[in-house]
């Protein structure tokens, strides 16, 4: 059996922190994070004809990540967000518009890599990269194709305002079957479908609701330091927390999303999934930035085999 292979459909960004500039992204993030564990991911997305996509690039490669889907665009520049950081390590971001990332296009080298994919494979989107014209038509003309191939889809809810509403959300979740979304995002994807959320409302009623509706393989929500309630079909895991010291949240979530698909890929069993999403998860936060480095990750891994 070939190992399974992932496709990242999204931006490629600068995070612009008062100390400096960082590599980011949450697809970018994600990829990176996946070819740390030692996963076969390629990036599909778009970067200007400057040295930040020259860079951002170069540090996928450097990771493992497969570029030769990145498109390079003359007209446009490679994206950046402006970050702040508060006291508590969690961010804020300010992403500045029309940006290389905003305009991929489709291609006959994403069609052909897309017709390779098959049902133990995966493609990852989120809901940010669809905010604009051009990018959600490539988008969303790829999560049909590899619905039509029984390809893994993987929609990570990224809600950033104002590049969202109900109905992209909508629109997304049908061309999904994973979801992972935050304690922070929840409410409003639980809005924009009409489904009861909140107070005296289990939050597992919820999820298998939702999971229902559009016949979802998986619904992960994640809850900051408590940890992550993960519902399917058969089973529902509630997994806690690992209480670390902070140095910042950024790519947390996108490395919950990571060691999820890849387990889920792997068919490996869902508390034991839900576990190593929720460490790795906790392990980025002690970091800065959100992609640490090879050493620290292989040590990480190591060391949870060790336990």
């Amino acid at each position: 059996m070939n190992p399974p292979f992932i496709l990242s459909l999204g931006e490629v960004i600068w995070d612009l922190f008062p100390e400096g500039p960082r590599f980011g992204g949450a697809p970018a993030n994600f990829a990176c994070q996946l070819a740390l564990l030692e996963c076969e991911v390629g990036m599909v997305s778009a970067v200007g004809k400057d040295a930040r996509g020259a860079s951002g690039v170069a540090l996928l490669e450097c990771v493992g990540v497969r570029t030769g889907l990145i498109q390079h665009l003359p007209d446009f520049p490679t994206g950046t967000v402006g970050v702040q950081v508060d006291a508590q390590g969690k961010a804020s971001f300010d992403i500045h518009a029309d940006a290389a990332w905003d305009h991929l296009e489709w291609s006959p080298a994403l069609e052909s890599r897309l017709a390779r994919l098959g049902a133990g494979d995966a493609i990852y989107f989120g809901t940010l990269a669809l905010r604009s014209a051009s990018s959600r038509a490539t988008i969303l003309r790829a999560l049909r194709q590899a619905k039509t191939q029984g390809v893994h889809r993987v929609l990570d809810v990224n809600l950033r305002r104002p590049f969202y509403d109900d109905a992209l959300l909508q629109e997304a979740l049908e061309l999904a079957s994973v979801i992972k979304m935050s304690d922070e995002e929840v409410g409003a994807v639980m809005s924009a479908c009409d489904i009861a959320y909140g107070e005296g409302i289990p939050p597992e009623k919820a999820l298998r609701e939702l999971r229902e509706r559009y016949q979802l393989e998986v619904v992960a929500l994640t809850l900051g330091a408590e940890g992550a309630l993960i519902v399917t079909a058969t089973e529902t895991v509630r997994q806690p927390g690992f209480p670390v010291k902070v140095c910042d949240t950024v790519g947390a979530g996108d490395a919950f999303t990571a060691a999820l698909v890849l387990g889920l890929l792997r068919g490996e069993a869902l508390t034991h999934t839900a576990r190593i999403a929720c460490e790795i998860s906790a392990a980025v936060c002690t970091v800065p930035g959100a992609v640490p480095s090879r050493s620290f990750f292989k040590a990480h891994i190591k060391a949870m085999a060790n336990r």
